[in-house]
């Protein structure tokens, strides 16, 4: 993974601290010095561990969209052991907004899905920064029924700010496909796993996000508009992303909560940007355990509890 220069606002005591540790790694030849390292190193650790227990909701986004937070072509890479990547919707073209492959990962045979931003400037401008056209969405689409064919699951990997809002999408039927995808997903007869890894934006995330269960990284977040989308509508102002990212409770915490997903996956200290590969181990060990459970569950029942999970969303009871 390549590294970018981007620094965190809430972290600057963090990079201050890196910096003396820098500043002393050129110079460790005296005990006294190799003890001062020792000792910012510890402090590092502890800075970061209360900084982001204590992460207000806006400073999840920020994190969720970090330049170096890993992306799907990098947790495949790190996770999987072969990938054999399949192209086009058969339609109007490909998107490579949306990567889509056959992929082994220990013993298991899998399809992934998962959207991508791109590291460069020109990969991100090709992947319009994991916004999908609707080829995306009929590419994921056709290889999904592709796996049930074979009998083998399909994993979701999703991150998008949200589905590309352009003319030419709408022209080619974005929002169909969107629902179309939705639809397909729900009655698909083979084991479905999504994870958000970053950013869960609105009907972009949908698209490839109703399975059998659903997960989220630490510090992702899952929501139907992004915060500044909703302090645009409720405060006529951008400038209130804050007050509406609390508003949202878009966080896999307050997920977790509503019963939206099914589970929280653990984030290295500073989060998965810090140490890539230790969030890579712990998003393996999720997708093996859930795996493991559910390619021993019959069809019918698998489509029965992927059904109700989705129908009992919204519902309540009100004390009397």
């Amino acid at each position: 993974m390549a590294t970018s220069l981007q620094h965190l606002s809430f972290e600057k005591p963090v990079y201050e601290l890196e910096e003396q540790l820098e500043l002393l790694k050129n110079n460790n030849s005296t005990p006294e010095v190799k003890d001062e390292i020792r000792r910012l190193r510890q402090g590092v650790m502890d800075l970061l561990k209360q900084i982001y227990a204590t992460l207000t909701p806006w400073q999840t986004i920020e994190v969720a969209r970090h330049a170096d937070r890993p992306q799907t072509m990098d947790y495949v890479e790190m996770i999987f052991d072969e990938f054999i990547e399949l192209h086009g919707d058969k339609f109007f073209g490909d998107d490579p907004a949306i990567r889509v492959g056959w992929a082994k990962m220990d013993e298991y045979k899998v399809m992934v899905i998962g959207h991508q931003k791109g590291r460069n400037t020109k990969e991100r401008v090709a992947c319009h920064y994991g916004s999908a056209h609707p080829e995306g969405y009929r590419k994921a689409m056709a290889k999904m029924k592709l796996a049930a064919k074979f009998g083998l699951p399909v994993i979701c990997l999703i991150d998008t700010p949200g589905a590309y809002p352009g003319i030419a999408a709408e022209e080619r039927g974005q929002s169909r496909v969107i629902a179309e995808a939705m639809f397909e997903m729900s009655v698909l007869p083979t084991p479905i796993i999504c994870v958000v890894i970053g950013e869960g934006g609105s009907g972009g995330a949908l698209g490839i996000g109703v399975g059998d269960k659903v997960a989220m990284m630490e510090h992702s977040y899952y929501s139907v508009i992004s915060p500044e989308g909703c302090a645009g509508i409720l405060w006529k102002g951008h400038e209130h992303k804050d007050k509406a990212a609390a508003a949202l409770k878009m966080r896999s915490k307050d997920l977790l909560g509503f019963g939206v997903i099914e589970e929280v996956i653990e984030e290295p200290i500073g989060g998965s940007h810090r140490d890539p590969h230790l969030a890579a181990l712990r998003l393996k060990h999720y997708l093996r355990n859930q795996l493991k459970e559910l390619i021993k569950t019959p069809t019918d029942q698998l489509l029965k509890e992927r059904y109700e999970r989705f129908r009992k969303f919204g519902v309540f009871t009100e004390k009397q």
